[in-house]
């Protein structure tokens, strides 16, 4: 679950709104007129998250060259493939 913050309650409690959020929720929700528009987490959650991200991006590159979906090319090479 999420604590949900309002474009106006930002405006007026500044951080203290997000720290107070945080402190009781794994994170908070910034609503503008009503919609959910930004989330705002922890630097330590950020973080975890980041990790996450990088493990899952090497099991996956781990996979690839394993499967032999890569390319070996030069530097050149490879921008030209790339700007196609």
């Amino acid at each position: 679950m999420d604590y949900k913050i309002s474009a106006n309650e930002l405006k007026t409690k500044g951080v203290s709104a997000i720290k107070e959020a945080t402190a009781n929720y794994p994170e908070a929700v910034i609503t503008v007129r009503g919609k959910s528009r930004y989330v705002v987490i922890p630097i330590e959650s950020y973080n975890h998250l980041r990790e996450c991200e990088l493990e899952a991006a090497i099991i996956e590159s781990k996979k690839d060259i394993k499967n032999g979906k890569y390319v070996q090319e030069s530097v050149e090479d490879h921008i030209k493939r790339l700007v196609r």
